[in-house]
């Protein structure tokens, strides 16, 4: 970062109010390198996903059940719109 004062004459002092940032930008090298994981690293990723997916359908199985259970519950005692 590059600090570069200037002068643009508004304002009392001469100097326009702010913070200003400039930034030298410059190229990033990338290094890929593949590396290969055991079986038990991959069958660890597939288990955690197939967990995954069984909370998220769990969530989303309860949050369904419980709205139409209150949908329900209203319609019987008549506040359903």
């Amino acid at each position: 970062m590059t600090c570069r004062p200037s002068s643009c004459g508004w304002g009392v002092g001469g100097d326009l109010p702010g913070l200003f940032f400039f930034y030298d930008l410059s190229p990033i090298k990338v290094r890929i390198m593949e590396k290969k994981s055991s079986f038990v690293h991959f069958l660890t990723n597939v288990c955690a996903i197939v967990g995954g997916v069984f909370t998220v359908s769990g969530i989303i199985d309860a949050f369904v059940y419980q709205s139409e259970r209150l949908i329900r519950k209203k319609r019987e005692i008549g506040k359903l719109g």
